[in-house]
């Protein structure tokens, strides 16, 4: 009954929150038209100004700061009821928490869903890798190593020309029966791909910068001696992982504009320097297109795109919420393929206006699917970033999903859901007849 309850509120406060948004767009309509124009000048001029050079990005510069002050005032003008739109976030607010509680969205959903994990077996020989310096240093901010011999666990240090695959395939020939990786994503793929060939059980600690793949998982990126609970008191869960002409990934690899940024020796130092030097001759009049050379989801043959991501499982790339940019599964056993395609300033602002309002898939340069297999052709070696980094692969490029292939082990007390799984698109057709659904007194599976 309280799910019932749940999703009838959500879809009256929705209904409440959209009507009155409608109300205040109707009375201040020519002050947001002069906004949504003066933002569409905005990416106009940014387009130019990142694909040109010299007077005209100079004045493409000057353009944007003249239509982002003609944004600032139509925003003056529109004379913002405030106490209106604080009722529209609040509405819309305990919508999208009452969605959560009736699709089962909630972190007290997942441990209740926690039950049909099996709970792993405690190891004999645990082994968790680290990196010292991955993070900034938070192996040694938490003193990891001594955190690991209070549990019985061997920690082996990744030093200074160390080989990191030779230090996880050598855990495994002393006997190690659970193997983990303290650092970042790419040192995470590499570990995990040693533990899934040797069948162990693997744990994921987030000492790294971002923890990208920790965040799917469920795992509390704070919380990086918690995660140790994985070896003592941890569930065993199937994730499939990825791999692009034999290389692991766990997250994802990209190709594109930003694969050939990152690839500049000075990108570490001078990120947006670089950018703006490089970019003119990708985008710019001149640009040749990108040879990258694959087979869309129609069937039909593609020559070019300005951004391709393959990763492990679908991410959600449609700004609807917190889940953005994070993947609701990793089990799956399917890449998510995502291809973008602009080819003029035009195509920019169109993709910027259906991006603002979450619908970017409507763009006519975006494609997104999924497949087990995926190839790129090139005539020449092709820049990649494969989980944050920058490499430089062999024509061609394949690309496979490799199902249920790694046994993670999860700590069962700080476990969580992934953003994305958390995340209800209440805008969606999909969420609605799913909420109707559970209004009208069907269970949630």
């Amino acid at each position: 009954m309280g799910e019932r309850a749940s999703a009838a509120g959500a879809l009256l406060g929705l209904i409440a929150a959209a009507g009155l948004a409608l109300l205040g767009i109707a009375l201040h309509l020519l002050a947001i038209l002069g906004v949504t124009i003066g933002l569409l000048i905005c990416v106009t001029g940014c387009w130019y100004a990142v694909s040109r050079r010299g007077v005209l990005r100079v004045m493409s510069l000057l353009v944007v700061l003249a239509a982002l002050g003609g944004t600032i005032a139509g925003l003056f003008f529109a004379h913002i009821h405030w106490p209106l739109l604080l009722l529209i976030a609040l509405l819309a607010g305990a919508s999208v928490a009452a969605a959560r509680h009736a699709l089962r969205r909630t972190d007290q959903a997942l441990r209740a869903d926690s039950a049909r994990l099996a709970r792993a077996r405690r190891p004999e020989h645990p082994v968790l890798i680290m990196n010292p310096k991955s993070g900034g240093g938070k192996a040694e901010r938490f003193n990891l190593a001594a955190e690991c011999r209070k549990r019985g666990i061997e920690p082996v240090l990744l030093e200074p020309g160390d080989d990191l695959r030779e230090l996880a395939e050598d855990a495994v020939s002393r006997g190690a029966d659970v193997l983990g990786m303290a650092g970042g994503d790419g040192s995470q793929a590499l570990v995990a791909s040693v533990a899934a060939r040797a069948g162990l059980g693997y744990v994921c600690v987030p000492a790294g910068t971002r923890n990208h793949f920790a965040l799917d998982l469920g795992l509390d990126r704070a919380d990086v001696v918690g995660a140790l609970d994985a070896y003592r008191d941890g569930l065993d869960r199937w994730i499939d992982l990825a791999e692009v002409n034999g290389r692991t990934f766990v997250n994802n690899a990209s190709l594109g504009l930003y694969a050939q940024v990152v690839q500049a020796p000075e990108y570490r130092d001078a990120k947006l320097r670089t950018a703006a030097a490089i970019l003119p001759d990708l985008l710019g009049p001149d640009a040749q297109p990108l040879d990258l050379c694959f087979t869309g989801p129609d069937g039909a043959e593609r020559h070019t795109a300005h951004l391709i991501l393959v990763s492990n499982n679908p991410y959600q790339l449609v700004p609807t919420g917190g889940g953005l940019g994070t993947r609701e599964r990793i089990d799956r056993g399917v890449l998510g393929l995502v291809t973008v395609t602009i080819t003029d300033a035009g195509q920019a602002s169109r993709f910027l206006a259906l991006q603002a309002a979450g619908q970017a898939r409507r763009f006519s340069g975006w494609a997104e699917w999924t497949a087990p297999r995926f190839e790129i052709r090139s005539a020449a070696p092709v820049p990649v970033g494969v989980d944050g980094e920058a490499l430089i692969l062999d024509s061609p490029l394949v690309f496979t999903a490799r199902p249920a292939a790694l046994q993670v082990r999860l700590p069962r007390r700080t476990l969580r859901r992934s953003p994305a799984a958390r995340t209800v698109q209440v805008l969606s057709g999909s969420t609605v007849a799913g909420l109707a659904r559970v209004a009208a007194g069907a269970t949630q599976g």
